[in-house]
């Protein structure tokens, strides 16, 4: 089966400042009409109808739901969503957390997954290769994408956080670019997730602080959020 993935940048939609432009967002205070223009934006683009796109009220937990089609609303309180519906796309929404898709394509299988400081650290992850696994999913066949997120030289954190963080995901703790305690969120992921029997890991390297066509909640404050989306295509 054909996975398809897609992660956005900032332009593009029609939001104003701060949000500019296309954020897909609808928790950080953005005009609702923009947040509808630039999700509607999505589905067209993603080729879509607006229906087949499903959307996670994010909490930093560790709760994967399963969903089998179209929902009214997003899915309340989770922060992993896992479908073998064809069609039916994925969507974690982020602004310097650690989006994460996943799938294996032999069964069908796709998830999207938020893994910030807090999900990362309570296991997030590991919930969703659960649910796909319980959905039908071979963790030796999964593949993995690790999303656009603060890299390691931006990520200062106290040393008692880092050292909290690395004794659940061990790999992350690093050094930042001013020699201080940081956070590689995306080097723990990917320890743990080859630790679970994943093979297939890419990382997408760009840091959401040093590009300026990202969102970054870290250098902007009040911002707008990126979307990580993953489908099966059904062609």
């Amino acid at each position: 089966m054909r996975i398809r993935r897609v992660v956005t940048t900032r332009e593009g939609g029609v939001s104003r400042a701060p949000y500019e432009s296309f954020n897909l967002a609808d928790h950080v205070g953005d005009a609702a009409a923009d947040v509808a223009a630039n999700r509607a934006r999505l589905a067209t683009e993603l080729g879509l109808p607006p229906d087949r796109v499903v959307w996670m009220e994010q909490v930093h937990g560790r709760t994967a739901a399963v969903v089998d089609g179209p929902l009214p609303e997003p899915v309340e309180a989770t922060d992993a969503l896992v479908t073998t519906e064809p069609g039916l796309a994925l969507v974690v929404l982020t602004a310097d957390c650690v989006p994460v898709l996943l799938a294996d394509p032999g069964a069908g299988v796709v998830a999207a997954v938020h893994a910030g400081r807090v999900g990362a650290r309570v296991g997030v992850v590991p919930a969703a290769l659960a649910a796909m696994r319980s959905a039908g999913a071979d963790l030796a066949r999964v593949e993995v994408l690790l999303g656009p997120a603060v890299c390691g030289d931006c990520y200062e954190v106290p040393q008692a956080m880092q050292t909290d963080v690395e004794r659940h995901l061990p790999g992350s703790a690093c050094r930042t670019r001013k020699g201080t305690p940081g956070l590689d969120l995306r080097a723990g992921l990917w320890r743990q997730l080859a630790d679970a029997g994943v093979a297939r890991i890419g990382i997408d390297p760009r840091c959401t602080v040093e590009d300026t066509a990202l969102f970054s909640h870290r250098r902007d404050g009040t911002t707008g959020r990126l979307a990580a989306v993953t489908w099966v295509d059904p062609a």
